[in-house]
Order: structure tokens, then sequence, then C-alpha cells
């Protein structure tokens, strides 16, 4: 067949397309450093379809549209895991793990001699990655996500050898199998060397996240990714300690990190670290600091969680890293609360890896104390994921004619700066009028631990805002009808756009405890959120809460200040006013009554005395394990008194009110029913 001249233009655009597609496809999805925004790849896409509907019989062998890895799906696939994954909290040297050990002896209500044994591993910088196995069969892989939901990279985790498909031999019938996926330091510099310099990973970590998120799994198969266990979700088999589960782990020829020691005291941990710090530049993977949890897993059970944290481990992370830098300016940010910090613009300086440009200055008392100014020499430290800051002056230029001055007024909206009592930090009074603090609120309202909406970050936030598309909460799910505003904007395709409302439909199931979370009241953060939630059960009853102040006060671990915070925000008729609208475009669903103990599910308990066998803490721990309700006050709606040693006047006032009133062994005898 005789091609015309006309055709020969098609085939020759098409040829062009195909190549320019897959160069981007590769810069985006095996690369995660794409060069064109959404709405160039999109016309691109969209110029080789058109092509190809109008000359059908031209279409290439090496089409976009045939290669199905160059594909772009929308996105990975979410996955529920069986048991919520938690992260650690830090510690940063002997004393930080003197106290953690404290702590542990008080909540276990135990002498200060006590030891405990404890396993203490590297802590590798990776990835956290669930495993699931059925009957010894590899079901799902899923990332960490929130701790709740993550990703499904099942599909992406096939090729690495350290994962079995099948578990071989004395397997439970169901187990969650969590770990760290990495890229060890010479497969980095392999994998680095085939890359052009503009295109090179910054360190193994991100070699590692850009090999196993790639929506073409051929890549993610193609690289040399590890994976090492060092914790456990829901199993079917009871195990007595983590040494037994890594018996098993090593049975199944699943790696344990081949650095773990069993310390008995602070001094055993602190050699460990000595240790371990000295032959770092050794070890063929990064690590950022130790783990040290407690072996036994009834003690783990016993200490359960606070937050997202258990309290039966902990990190010890390595000396942070440092280095000197010009102060090329201070600026302020005005952040969702009102408080205002300023920021030292810096000559940028590569710490650990990372280019680092800005650095926190925390407070203007903090500014003054170390005597810095625009155009001094600075030290920034940077402690793993930690903000860097300026941690001290090293050479003060007194030629400098710009000097830094505190602000009067709200750097942003002009409103005038207060300062608390037993504050250091400056806060604009404008609260609810002021731009940076509704940014602020929006930014943190679709964050990641809040709605959790993917694609939906600052930077998108922002943009909209500038626009007025976004001014309030309630915005964000009626983006539909800015469609064609949004999709002029730089950066967004039809694409780009159709994820975002998928992602934010997504979103719009929600717990009650991340929703209220989301608001960003005040001294409300996650552990607050998690008490309001289970106190109240229904977003209503919290709202109308302001009425009884006296319940507020009752509530075992909310504050005073957390408490002014939840008045002085359902007192305002606007947030009021959000919060209904709210309730009508998103699904949220209420912390179930536990049932499982007849006699404390859903009853309020106050605790008063000492007791003997656990700690006061343990013990409020345990009811609230068992769907009870921990009041610190004795009041009519008071269902149990439960007494230690010296208990006080709380039994009269419990007897007055006709209060059930029983003992430690009473308590634990209907717990353990």
């Amino acid at each position: 067949m005789k091609i015309k001249n006309s055709e020969k233009l098609v085939i020759k655009r098409l040829k062009i397309l195909a190549k320019v597609i897959e160069k981007h496809n590769h810069l985006y999805h095996n690369l995660d450093k794409p060069k064109i925004t959404d709405l160039e790849y999109d016309k691109l896409v969209k110029e080789n379809n058109e092509l190809e509907n109008n000359f059908p019989h031209l279409i290439l062998g090496n089409s976009p549209n045939k290669n199905v890895g160059s594909k772009v799906k929308s996105k990975f696939e979410k996955i529920k895991h069986l048991s919520q994954m938690f992260s650690l909290g830090n510690a940063f040297n002997s004393n930080d793990i003197q106290e953690f050990i404290k702590r542990l002896n008080k909540f276990l209500n135990k002498s200060k001699t006590n030891n405990f044994k404890f396993l203490v591993e590297p802590k590798i910088d990776g990835l956290s990655l669930n495993l699931l196995y059925q009957n010894g069969k590899l079901i799902s892989a899923g990332t960490r996500g929130d701790g709740f939901v993550g990703e499904n990279v099942t599909d992406n985790i096939k090729k690495i050898r350290d994962i079995p498909n099948n578990l071989n031999n004395s397997f439970p019938d169901l187990i969650e199998i969590r770990g760290e996926i990495f890229i060890d330091k010479d497969d980095f510099k392999f994998i680095n060397s085939k890359l052009s310099i503009e295109n090179r990973f910054a360190n193994p970590r991100n070699a590692a996240a850009g090999s196993l998120r790639q929506l073409d799994t051929s890549i993610s198969h193609n690289r040399p990714l590890k994976f090492i266990a060092h914790g456990i979700g829901k199993t079917s088999k009871s195990y007595k300690s983590i040494e037994e589960y890594y018996i098993d782990l090593k049975k199944w020829n699943i790696p344990t990190n081949n650095f773990c020691y069993f310390c008995n005291s602070i001094d055993e941990i602190m050699k460990q670290y000595e240790k371990i710090n000295n032959i770092r530049g050794e070890i063929n993977f990064d690590i950022d600091g130790l783990v040290i949890k407690i072996d036994s897993m009834d003690l783990q059970n016993r200490l359960g969680y606070v937050g997202k944290n258990p309290r039966w481990a902990i990190a010890l992370k390595f000396s942070s890293e440092k280095a000197n830098t010009i102060i090329e300016d201070i600026d302020f940010q005005v952040g969702r609360t009102g408080a205002i910090t300023p920021v030292a613009r810096l000559k940028p300086v590569n710490i650990g890896g990372v280019i680092v440009s800005n650095a926190s200055l925390h407070n203007f008392d903090e500014i003054n104390k170390k005597n810095i100014n625009i155009l001094d020499t600075v030290e920034i430290e940077r402690a793993g994921d930690v903000i860097p800051y300026v941690k001290k002056l090293v050479k003060k230029n007194n030629k400098s004619k710009k000097k830094f001055l505190i602000p009067k007024v709200c750097p942003d909206c002009g409103s005038k700066i207060v300062k608390e009592i037993d504050e250091a930090v400056l806060r604009c009074s404008n609260k609810y009028g002021c731009a940076s603090q509704i940014l602020g609120q929006i930014i943190h309202f679709i964050s990641k631990k809040s709605l959790n909406i993917d694609g939906f970050g600052e930077k998108q936030a922002k943009q909209l805002f500038e626009l007025k598309i976004i001014n309030k909460y309630e915005d964000i799910f009626n983006l539909l009808k800015f469609k064609k505003e949004i999709l002029k904007l730089d950066g967004w395709g039809e694409l780009s756009f159709k994820n975002l409302i998928n992602a934010i439909e997504k979103s719009k199931d929600i717990t009650l405890e991340k929703f209220i979370y989301s608001l960003g009241i005040r001294h409300i953060g996650e552990i607050n959120s998690e008490i309001l939630a289970k106190e109240f059960r229904d977003l209503n009853k919290l709202i109308y809460s302001i009425n009884n102040r006296e319940k507020l006060n009752n509530i075992d671990g909310l504050g005073p200040k957390a408490i002014e915070s939840i008045c002085e925000f359902f007192s305002n008729d606007k947030n009021v006013e959000t919060l209904k609208k709210l309730q009508n475009l998103v699904k949220i669903s209420n912390p179930e009554v536990n049932k499982m103990n007849n006699y404390f599910s859903n009853k309020n308990l106050v605790f008063t005395g000492t007791l003997f066998s656990l700690s006061r803490d343990e013990a409020k721990y345990l009811a609230k394990n068992n769907g009870a309700k921990i009041l610190s006050s004795i009041s009519k709606n008071t269902d149990y008194l439960i007494i230690g040693q010296k208990a006080g006047s709380k039994i009269q006032k419990a007897k007055m009110l006709g209060v059930k009133i029983i003992d430690e062994k009473q308590f634990l005898l209907k717990i353990n029913k």
C-alpha cells in the first residue's frame, strides 16, 4: 500500500510522540523526577490519541497505548492493615533512655531496681512494609500509610528474595510480618552510576522509595530491593517473646537484623549504641539509630500504646548531622494557631544528603539568646526527620547593616500580636480572619494524619487558596464546579484533576478521632482527639459538651488548656456552622462501644488510692481497653469507684451518691471475666 505524503507526516509525528511520551514516563515512574507538568503531558497523550483515532491503520508497534507498563495508572490501591502500624518515639542520649525505663517501671508498678530484657537492633533507614500471610501464603503487602491504611504494593515486592511467597513449616493460620524495605550502599552506588548527574538519587532511602513505589511493576522487580523483618502485627499464634518470633522468621527464611543484641541495663544499651555507631560506616545499609524494645510479649501487651507510639519501645537516634552556613535573611511564618515563627533563609548547604536552605529559629527569645542576626555564620543541625534548626552562632558579621527586628503586628494581616504569660511564642490575635491561619488550617485539614487526601498537599492548597477557590473546609468537597479554572493552572491536567476528585471522595470516610484531629483545635493533638472520640462517640455530643463544663473537667487525661480550647472553638458560631455543613459532606464513623466485658463496657470509672499489683495508669489503660470511660472525680454519673490503699475522701462522696465501690482485687476479677 502506497503511503501518502500527508500520512508520512502523521507517522513522523507519531514516532516523535512515542519517543517523548516514553521519555517522560521513565522520568515520572522510574525516577520520580518529572520534567513537565501533568497538563503538558496530557496534551502529548491527547495529540497521540487523536492521531491514532483518525489514522488507525498507522498505529505504531511501540505506540504509548500498547506499552502497558508505561500507561499512567490512577494511584496505588489502598489496603487496610489488620492491626495498626505504629511509629516510635525518639531518644537522643542515656538520660532519655533512663526516663524511658522510669516510665516503664511507673506504668508497671515496679521498683526502680527492676531490670528488663531488651532487644536492641539497628534502625534501618528505609520504608516500613506490612506482609500478610494466611495459611502460609503471602496474601498482600502494604506500606505504612497513616498506620491504618497503606498502599497496596503486593505486585511490586514479588521478586524480592527476602520475601517468600509461601512460609515453609509450622506457620500460624494468620500473621502480619512487619519490616523494612531498603537498598544497600553498594547497590545504591551502582544504580546512581547508571543515571545522569541530575537524575541521581540523593540517598539509599530515596532510591528504595522510588524503586518500590513504581506503577510499572517491572521497574520494582529489576531494582535490588531487600527486606529485613523487625515487627509483628496481628497473629493467630501466641508468642512469649520477640526472640521466639525471630526464631520462626529464620525458619521461614525471612531475614532479621544480624546486629541484634539483648541488653538488661542502660549501661549495656549505651555500650551497644557506641559499638554500632563506631562501625556504622562498615554496615552495608543506612541506619539512623537503634531500636530498643522489651523482649517479653506479655509486658508489651500490658504496656500497650499511647497515641501512635508503643510504650514498650523507643528509637535511640544517632547524633545529629551539622553544617555551617550563612543566614541570608530572616522572615516570619504565621501558623494555623497564629504562632509567628522566625525562619532563617540560608545559603544552601548539604547536610546528610539533603540540601537545606531554611531552618527554624523557634521563637524570638531564642534569637536574642543566641545573638543571631542576618549575614551571621551559624551552625545548622538536622537529626533524622526533625526540621533543621539553627544550633548556635559560629561567626558574627558586625559589618551587616541589615538588622533583624521583632514584628509589632502580624506580618500577614497586620492584626495585634499577643503573648501569653506562660509562652515564649508571639501569636496573631486575628484567629478567624488571618489568611495565613486559615490556609494553615486547610493544609492541616487535608494532611496525612487528617483527611489524608492523596495528591493534595501544601503546594496545591496554596494555589487554590490564592485564587479563592478554597476559602474554608467545605470548599474542598466542591471542586468539580471549578474544573475549568483549575485545569488552566500550571501543573494540572485532566488526569491529576480526576485523581484529586477521586482522592477527595475516598477521604469522606473518616473516623471521629481523625475528624476531631483534622479540625486543628489548639492543644487537641492525636492523643486528646482519641480521648474525646472515645468519651463522646458522636460529633454532636462533643459540640454541645461546652454546656457541661463539669463533664469536660472530669475526663481523665484532658488538661485545662485543652478544655479551654474546646470551649473556645465550639463557642464560635461560625465553627459550629462549618461542622454542620461538613457532617452533610463526610461520613464520620463513631467508635464502637466495646462489648467484650459485661461489667465495665461503657461504664464510668473513677480510681483512687494506691493500687498494689498494678499502677493506676495500667489499671486505667486496662479499663479503657475493656470499653470503660475514666473520670477524674466522683459525680452522679459515676458507675464504679475502684479503691486502693489510702483512698481518701472520694469514698464518702461515692457512698453519699450511691456509687458502687470495689477494691483492686474485685476490679481485676471482673476485668478477667
